[in-house]
């Protein structure tokens, strides 16, 4: 959702509250593609510092679902968080270009939401996802997932030096 900011502009020490709803369904981040599961409208509050200078305050709530680390089933992660921003669209146009990679969720004057909760998530996701504590994750031969059955694979470690051997009898194993 975009929101128009000249309306602001008006008067020094105006604010005014927003809560708009996440259009998002999809949330594109630096290590995959999460699905939005649930998401609150974002409670957002901006202000107008003068000089065409905004901070922006907000809170956000929304689950994602997040595949487990260790066996890759999607757990839901829900996510509570601040948003403090500050603005300043008083620059000229070449100064607002070289700024645009800084803040993608402004374009002109109007503000995207969904960018700036986007922004916000990939400082507040966790660094860890895991089912459970005691989560056995996959077999690293056959991919099983090893907390809903067990596989007859050799876990055995093997000794590097024995390796080559271990190659020629598998050259002569019956399938």
């Amino acid at each position: 959702m975009l929101i128009n900011l000249t309306e602001l502009f008006t008067l020094e020490g105006k604010e005014k509250t927003y809560t708009p709803d996440l259009d998002m369904k999809i949330y594109h981040g630096p290590y995959g593609d999460y699905e939005v599961v649930d998401a609150e409208p974002v409670l957002l509050r901006i202000m107008n510092l003068g000089d065409k200078k905004l901070e922006v305050e907000g809170k956000a709530k929304l689950a994602l679902l997040i595949p487990c680390d260790r066996c890759l089933e999607p757990v839901r992660v829900d996510l509570d968080f601040d948003i403090i921003r500050a603005l300043d669209l008083s620059e000229t146009d070449t100064g607002i270009v070289e700024d645009f990679e800084e803040q993608p969720f402004v374009n002109g004057y109007n503000l995207d939401v969904d960018q700036l909760v986007c922004d916000e998530l990939i400082l507040n996701l966790p660094m860890k996802v895991l089912c459970s504590e005691d989560c056995k994750g996959i077999c690293n031969r056959c991919g099983t997932n090893l907390n809903h059955e067990t596989c007859d694979c050799d876990i055995r470690s093997t000794d590097p030096r024995m390796a080559v051997i271990q190659d020629i009898f598998k050259k002569f194993k019956e399938v």
